[in-house]
């Protein structure tokens, strides 16, 4: 709880505290732990001090500094009486009169704050003038018949303490009332939801107490097993309540509405949140990663129970990276309506909000995924510098929430924050690629430079044979230097993997021509290719560099054979689609998942084979591309793979 109070608000906060004091000693003194006598009457002498304070210090004018002095030394005087009478035992009609003098004195501080507030102002002060007026004249109507009498009323005494708490709600008004006070108490969100949990548990269980007392006593033979059954029940579903993430979510929006100004605790929220994104990966396996991450922090802000989080491709669409159901969302295109518009303005889309007043967001179409898709809830860009870095989609909350200003602000808010998070892991996988392929590069001169030493030994062995030739030692040690050469050529190949560019230009180049020599060049595989090639694409001309093209179907072909058991088939397939042709390697093999084929498969330097190197895809993907071409993949796990080539046909040819 932190707090802070200038002016009448400390003279408030002090007179409660001294309440507070004063009926925690009379609770005490009905236990057997009674509290010590001195504390006793020194709170009972100090109470209508403060109040008298508290009270002076609401009085305004140019005299309010000597009328509060006067006061305050006029109260602590008859509050020192009070006490010095009761410890000397001295005469009981001196302390009561004390007593009586004190709500007397607090009489007349109430009339003269409520007399001297202007007409304005007495709606605020009135419930707190009634509730003090109403204090003083029970104390006045106690001490006076302990006057009369010798002795206080014990009815009146013990029902002194419950008047005090009836009257708690009035100045409670007048505090929220008075802003000039500059009272400002606040309590933490989690306190005030443990402490409603535990109040509400404990009335549950009082009642429950009451009800099986009522078994026990009226049930007859049976009613200490109805009472036990009774508390038993209510035990068990006091548990139950409890843990359940409803019925939470019920109580804090409760709290939240009716107990504070603002719907968040923003510090504990963004510590949360930021703690969530920083969490290491590898710290809690169940947190997934940084996409996952983030939809659960941001799913939390509005008690959902979870969504999906989509992010921009290499090729400009967005495929889904990160969902809590297993629910097939599809991909978003690039130029999509509904993300054009969201990103343009930075707007959240409420799809309830969508369907009863489509105007609001200029009838854009929704796709069908997420139109038909009953849980779907808020639509969130995730926006950086003005720019779109990821899609945040939320299903329905667990309990129902109102969508106010403040929680689309917080949710733009852990938008951006998320978006700063996805940005910076972005850049530093581009820098770990960037870092990867100069690793290449450097082996790749390294390579040639080997390639260059052994051309020479190949070189000089070639020179010489014409002189040796007939040498059986030079003979025997030319087989030698061959078979050593060999094997390192074997060697450096394994480590480079994939050929250099070529310098010449791309040209064009008969499709069918070139799709047969990649097969033939395969013929030493487990299996042998089928081909399906027809006649539209058999003559087709298409502007590449036939080494490089076959390369791409070569590899394409291979990866086909080694995925493929036994028995299993791998097919080539090629045809004309209007100005394209459409080439498909098509296999029966074990087939990728959905998430490798998103995250993995394109990614360089990412192999699943023992000794790959982890570019074949990637380069073949980025040579397709280059020649105005598209690479895609279709697989289903167990069912097998098709790749497919959608490459431009040479205008001479495209009719």
């Amino acid at each position: 709880m932190r707090g802070r109070a200038r002016g009448a608000g400390r003279w408030l906060i002090l007179a409660v505290l001294v309440e507070i004091a004063w009926a925690g000693t009379l609770a005490a003194a009905f236990t057997p732990f009674l509290p010590p006598r001195a504390l006793l009457l020194a709170a009972e002498a100090a109470r209508p001090v403060a109040w008298i304070c508290f009270l002076l210090s609401l009085l305004r004018g140019s005299n309010r500094r000597s009328a509060l002095l006067g006061g305050m030394l006029m109260a602590l005087a008859i509050g020192l009486l009070q006490f010095a009478s009761a410890m000397a035992d001295a005469d009981p009609q001196q302390r009561f009169g004390s007593g009586l003098l004190a709500a007397v004195l607090t009489l007349l501080c109430v009339e003269q704050v409520y007399r001297n507030t202007g007409e304005h102002y007495r709606w605020v002060v009135k419930f707190l003038c009634l509730a003090l007026a109403a204090l003083a004249v029970f104390d006045l109507v106690l001490y006076a018949d302990a006057l009369l009498f010798g002795r206080f009323e014990r009815g009146w005494w013990i029902a002194r303490g419950y008047a005090h708490a009836l009257m708690v709600p009035l100045v409670a008004i007048t505090a929220a009332r008075t802003p000039d006070w500059e009272l400002d108490i606040r309590v933490s969100r989690q306190v005030v939801f443990h402490t409603a949990t535990l109040l509400i548990s404990g009335v549950f269980l009082l009642a429950v107490s009451a009800i099986g007392y009522g078994l026990r006593l009226f049930g007859g033979a049976w009613g200490g097993v109805a009472q036990t059954l009774v508390v038993f029940g209510a035990l068990v579903g006091l548990v139950a309540l409890v843990a359940s993430g409803q019925l939470r979510a019920r109580l804090r929006v409760l709290l939240a509405k009716h107990f504070f100004s603002y719907r968040y605790d923003y510090r504990t929220e963004w510590l949360r949140l930021t703690g969530l994104l920083a969490r290491s990966p590898q710290a809690d396996s169940a947190d997934g990663s940084l996409s996952r991450r983030a939809l659960q922090g941001m799913a939390d802000l509005v008690e959902s129970p979870g969504g999906a989080l989509w992010l921009r491709g290499d090729d400009g669409s967005w495929a889904c990276d990160a969902r809590t159901s297993q629910t097939d969302y599809g991909r978003i295109a690039d130029g999509d309506p509904m993300l054009a518009f969201l990103t343009g303005r930075d707007w959240i889309l409420d799809i309830d909000e969508w369907r009863r007043h489509p105007g609001r967001y200029d009838h854009i179409a929704l796709p069908d995924w997420l139109r038909s898709d009953p849980q779907a809830w808020l639509v969130v860009p995730l926006m950086l510098h003005q720019q779109a870095i990821g899609l945040v989609m939320l299903q329905r909350p667990t309990v129902p929430m109102t969508l106010d200003w403040e929680v689309r602000d917080v949710l733009k808010t852990a938008g951006r924050q998320i978006a700063g998070y996805l940005a910076v892991r972005e850049a530093v996988e581009k820098l770990v690629q960037s870092r990867q392929f100069e690793s290449f590069n450097r082996m790749s001169a390294f390579v040639v430079h080997d390639l260059k030493n052994l051309v020479a030994q190949l070189s000089l062995l070639l020179k010489n044979a014409a002189r040796h030739r007939d040498n059986p030692e030079f003979q025997r040690d030319m087989l030698e230097t061959v078979e050593n050469v060999l094997d390192r050529m074997q060697g450096l190949l394994l480590q480079l993997r994939v050929g250099t560019r070529p310098i010449e230009q791309p040209a064009p180049i008969r499709l069918g021509e070139t799709l047969r020599a990649a097969v033939a060049a395969k013929k030493g595989l487990r299996l042998e290719p089928s081909v399906d090639i027809d006649a539209a694409a058999e003559h087709s001309e298409i502007i590449a560099h036939r080494d490089r093209l076959e390369r791409v179907v070569g590899h394409l072909l291979q990866n086909a054979v080694e995925a493929t058991p036994a028995g299993g088939t791998v097919r080539l397939a090629a045809r004309r689609d209007g100005e394209h042709a459409v080439v498909e390697v098509i296999d029966t093999g074990r087939g990728m998942s959905r998430d490798f084929v998103e995250t993995s498969l394109f990614r360089p330097f990412t192999s699943t084979k023992e000794h790959g190197m982890g570019v074949g895809a990637f380069e073949s993907r980025e040579y397709v591309r280059e020649i105005g071409g598209s690479l895609t993949v279709a697989s289903v796990e167990g069912r097998g793979t098709t790749f497919s080539m959608r490459l431009p046909v040479h205008a001479a040819h495209a009719g």
